[in-house]
C-alpha cells in the first residue's frame, strides 16, 4: 500500500495546496507524520527481535533487501506496546540522525494509521511544553476532531539507542 491509497480529508477553504500528513493514534490521541518522510505504509508483519534493546524497539525488518529497525512508537511514548489491530502499520520512514548528512530508513509501528490530512505546516504550533524526556513530539493542531500533534521523525531516537540501531561500520584496517 502506498501513500496515495490511504483516504484524504479536504483541506479548509483558502489553505492552498499545504502538505500532506498521515495520521495516526496512541492512547487515543491524534498524531501525525509529514508524508514526506514517509517510504511506505505496510501491514504488520513478524519481525526479528534485537536482545537487550529498549523494550519499545521491537526489532528489526528484513524489507526490499535491507535490514530497517523498527520501533513501536506507542510503546516509546505511553509505555504500552501497539495494539494489533488490522488498521495498526508498520510505516518505513527516511530517518535523518543529527549531524549527519546520511538518510537511513527506520520503521514505525502505528495504531489506526490509515487517513491523510493536507494542511499548512503553520498550522500546527508550539504547545509551550519543552519535554526533554520525548523531543519527537512536535507542534500541534486544533481542529474539529480535537488536537492533532506532529511526530518530529529525527527527533526520535536518543544518540545511545540510535548507535545501537544504527551501528556505525567497522573501521578498516590497513592491510
Amino acid at each position: 500500500m502506498t501513500i496515495k491509497d490511504l483516504p484524504q480529508r479536504e483541506p479548509t477553504a483558502g489553505t492552498g495546496k499545504g502538505v500532506l500528513y498521515l495520521q495516526f493514534r496512541l492512547n487515543d490521541q491524534r498524531f501525525a507524520l509529514d508524508v514526506r518522510e514517509v517510504v511506505e505504509v505496510l501491514a504488520l508483519r513478524t519481525l526479528k527481535p534485537i536482545a537487550q534493546a529498549p523494550g519499545w524497539v521491537r526489532g528489526i525488518l528484513s524489507h526490499r533487501g535491507a535490514l530497517i529497525p523498527v520501533i513501536d512508537l506507542a510503546a516509546l511514548s505511553f509505555a504500552r506496546p501497539a495494539a494489533a489491530r488490522t488498521s495498526t502499520r508498520l510505516v518505513v520512514v527516511r530517518y535523518h540522525p543529527a549531524a549527519s548528512a546520511t538518510t537511513l530508513r527506520l520503521g514505525l509501528i502505528l495504531e489506526q494509521a490509515t487517513e491523510t490530512l493536507r494542511c499548512q505546516p503553520d498550522e500546527f504550533q508550539p504547545y509551550g511544553l519543552d519535554n526533554v524526556e520525548a523531543p519527537y513530539l512536535g507542534p500541534v493542531r486544533q481542529d474539529a476532531q480535537g488536537m492533532l500533534q506532529r511526530i518530529e521523525i529525527d527527533q526520535l531516537l536518543s544518540d545511545e539507542v540510535r548507535r545501537l540501531l544504527f551501528a556505525d561500520p567497522p573501521a578498516q584496517v590497513p592491510v
